[in-house]
C-alpha cells in the first residue's frame, strides 16, 4: 500500500516537464531530405579510393587518381524508425568514375584515362538519435551497409579488346574499392559533420546583460513512424545565479498536429520562468525623475492629485521623482482565448527639492493585467505587451485610494503612452528558439491552448548544409599522396 501511495510521487520525480516542446514531422522530413541528399551527393564526390595495382601474368596494370564526376541518386527515402532513430535508404543509384590507368602487357605500354560506371547501388544507413551530456541532440551512433550491383569501364585505344579481356580483375577490385569506401564516408559526415551542425544549436545562452536560457534537452528524443518530439528545460535563468532551478508547477505542453513542418510549445513556465529571472535581477524597475517625467502625467499629478489630497501649490518648483517597481514576479496565463501577464507593482511619488532629500508623497499600489501578443521572427519568439485592466489604490489610506479612483483612466492612458512603449523596446528582440543555423521559419501561425501556446511553422534553409559546417569547422590540411609512377613510358617492365 505504501508503495502505491508513493509512486505517483516517483513517477513525477524521474520525468521532468518540459517548458520548450518541439515536434517535427513527416513533412518537415521531407524537407530535410531534399538538402540532406544534397549533402551526400556531395560527400560521395570526394570519396578518395586506393590506388589499385596488381600483375595478371605479363598483364601489369596500376590504377590511380580516381574521382567521382556524376551521381544519380534519384531513389531516396528518409523516414522515422522508432524509438530514437532516422533511416536513409539510396536505392539503384549510379556513380560515374574516372581514373588514370597504366598499362604494360609484354612490351606494350600505355596509359590514359578510363570511365568506368557503378550501377545498382543500395545504400542503407540508420542513425541513431540521443542526448549527449550537455544535453544536446547528437547523432550517437551509425549503421551502414553498402552494395554496388554492377560495374562497367570503357577502354579506348589500340588494346581495347585485350583490356576489355582482361579488365574483370580490375573492375571487380574497383568494384570492391568503391563499395568500401562509401560507408565510412557517410559515417564521417553523420557522426562528425553533421554533429557539428547540431553542436550550433544552442543550449544554454545568454538572452541580455541580465538573464540566460537552458535548452538543454531533458531526455532522448522520442520518435514515432511520424514525428520526432524534442521536450527541452526551456528556462530562464539570472545569470547572477545560472545553477538556479525554478520549481516547475506549469501542465506540459501537448501537440496533436502533424499539418505543418514543425511545431513548437511553450508552456506558462517557459514565460514565468523568464519574468522570475527578469525580476531576481532587478531590472522590473523603473525611475523618471525631473525631465524624464511626462508633462502630462507631471501637470495631473500636481493639479488633481496633489492639490487635493496635500493642499500642495500646483507652482511648486520642486521637481518630481517617479519609481515604478514590480513587487512579485509576474505571471503569465495562457488560454485558448489569449495570453496574458499579471503584474503587481508599487509607485512612489516623491518630490526632489534641490539641495534636499527627497520627500515621498505618495506610495501606490498597481494591480494590472496586460494582454500579450506572441508572434515568431525568424528564430526569435517575441512578445508584443499591451496594458488591458489597470487598478490603483493606496497603501496609506481610504481617502486617498478614492481620491485615485478620478485618476485611473488618465493615468492608465499615460502609462500606456509612456511605460509600455519603454517596456516593449526591451523585450524587442525576444528570445531564440533551438534550430540548428541556416534553418529558419516561414508562414508561422500561433494557437492558443489551456497553460500553453504552439507555434505551427514550415521550414527553410537560408544556408545550405555545407556552407553551415564549412564556417564552423577547421578545414582539414590536405594531403595529395605521390605516385611511384613514371609520367613518361618506361624502359622496362621491371618498374612496374
Amino acid at each position: 500500500l505504501l508503495l502505491l501511495l508513493l509512486l505517483p510521487c516517483l513517477v513525477t520525480a524521474s520525468h521532468s516537464t518540459p517548458g520548450c516542446r518541439i515536434r517535427i514531422t513527416s513533412k518537415g522530413l521531407d524537407l530535410v531530405k531534399q538538402e540532406g541528399l544534397r549533402f551526400v551527393e556531395q560527400e560521395l564526390q570526394n570519396i578518395t579510393v586506393s590506388d589499385l595495382h596488381g600483375q595478371e601474368g605479363q598483364f601489369h596494370y596500376n590504377i590511380s587518381q580516381v574521382k567521382v564526376t556524376d551521381l544519380q541518386l534519384a531513389l531516396s527515402d528518409l523516414h522515422f524508425q522508432p524509438q530514437q532513430h532516422l533511416a536513409f535508404n539510396i536505392n539503384n543509384a549510379s556513380i560515374s568514375l574516372r581514373f588514370r590507368r597504366q598499362l604494360l602487357y609484354w612490351f606494350f605500354y600505355d596509359i590514359g584515362s578510363i570511365n568506368a560506371s557503378a550501377d545498382g547501388v543500395h545504400i542503407h544507413t540508420v542513425l541513431q538519435l540521443a542526448k549527449d551530456q550537455a544535453g544536446r541532440l547528437k547523432i550517437s551512433n551509425m549503421s551502414c551497409d553498402a552494395s554496388i550491383a554492377r560495374m562497367h569501364a570503357g577502354f579506348s585505344g589500340t588494346l581495347r579488346k585485350v583490356y576489355e579481356f582482361l579488365s574483370t580483375f580490375i573492375i571487380t577490385g574497383m568494384r570492391y574499392l568503391l563499395s568500401q569506401q562509401i560507408c565510412p564516408s557517410l559515417e564521417h559526415a553523420s557522426l562528425v559533420l553533421l554533429n557539428s551542425l547540431l553542436d550550433t544549436v544552442p543550449v544554454r545562452s545568454y538572452v541580455d546583460e541580465h538573464i540566460g536560457i537552458d535548452y538543454s534537452l531533458l531526455q532522448d528524443p522520442a520518435v514515432s513512424t511520424d514525428t520526432l518530439d524534442l521536450d527541452f528545460k526551456g528556462m530562464f535563468f539570472p545569470r547572477a545565479r545560472e545553477s538556479q532551478e525554478l520549481e516547475h508547477h506549469a501542465v506540459e505542453p501537448v501537440i496533436k498536429e502533424t499539418e505543418r513542418m514543425v511545431y513548437v510549445a511553450f508552456s506558462e513556465y517557459f514565460f514565468d520562468s523568464a519574468m522570475q529571472a527578469y525580476f531576481q535581477a532587478g531590472v522590473l524597475a523603473i525611475q523618471l525623475q525631473g525631465e524624464k517625467v511626462p508633462k502630462d502625467l507631471e501637470v495631473l499629478l500636481r493639479a488633481t492629485f496633489f492639490g487635493t489630497i496635500f493642499m500642495l501649490s500646483p507652482t511648486v518648483d520642486a521637481p518630481l521623482q517617479l519609481l515604478l517597481q514590480v513587487s512579485a514576479p509576474p505571471r503569465c496565463t495562457i488560454k485558448p482565448s489569449g495570453t496574458s501577464v499579471s503584474v503587481s507593482a508599487f509607485l512612489n511619488i516623491s518630490m526632489v527639492p534641490p539641495g534636499h532629500p527627497a520627500v515621498q508623497l505618495s506610495s501606490m499600489v498597481l494591480e494590472t493585467k496586460l494582454s500579450a501578443k506572441v508572434f515568431l521572427q525568424g528564430k526569435a519568439l517575441r512578445m508584443q505587451l499591451d496594458l488591458r485592466r489597470f487598478r490603483i489604490y493606496s497603501k496609506q489610506s481610504a481617502l486617498e485610494s478614492l481620491a485615485l479612483f478620478s485618476l485611473q483612466a488618465p493615468l492608465k492612458t499615460l502609462l500606456q503612452l509612456t511605460i509600455m512603449p519603454i517596456i516593449n523596446e526591451r523585450t524587442k528582440n525576444g528570445v531564440q528558439i533551438p534550430l540548428p543555423e541556416g534553418i529558419d521559419f516561414t508562414k508561422e501561425v500561433v494557437t492558443n491552448h489551456a497553460g500553453f501556446l504552439t507555434v505551427g511553422a514550415d521550414l527553410h534553409f537560408s544556408k545550405g548544409l555545407r556552407e553551415v559546417i564549412d564556417k564552423y569547422r577547421t578545414a582539414p590540411t590536405t594531403h595529395t599522396p605521390t605516385s611511384a609512377w613514371p609520367t613518361e613510358p618506361s624502359l622496362g617492365p621491371h618498374q612496374l
